[in-house]
């Protein structure tokens, strides 16, 4: 009797079973990270947490915004600006600080006055 050349047992270390639920797992663990219209992806919240330490940076170092409560929140690279300000004056010098950081898109400022 001759064999063939090809009859190694290529059997998977894993039942099929389990390595289908592994492979199933890690597409879902993936899919949670992406992002949609309405959610960040993980890449996606990072940069924006840092867009929006970068402009509560520059709105604390400004002399002139001292007494200002702004609150900061950024979504993709949006930034809105919310709180109490004492001036117009307050307001334009927070908006332009927003837009003067790396990676913002749009401000949207929703400041409103004391």
């Amino acid at each position: 009797m001759t064999q063939s050349l090809n009859t190694r047992n290529t059997r998977s270390r894993f039942p099929r079973g389990a390595t289908l639920l592994l492979g199933s797992l890690a597409l879902t663990l993936l899919g949670a990270c992406a992002a949609t219209r309405t959610s960040e992806g993980t890449g996606e919240y990072l940069d924006d947490t840092m867009i929006t330490t970068k402009v509560k940076a520059a709105v604390l170092n400004e002399p002139t915004l001292k007494s200002a409560e702004i609150n900061v929140e950024t979504f993709k690279g949006r930034v809105q600006l919310s709180g109490f300000v004492n001036s117009r004056a307050d307001m334009d010098k927070a908006t332009a600080l927003a837009r003067d950081v790396k990676g913002v898109t749009t401000v949207a400022n929703d400041m409103k006055l004391k």
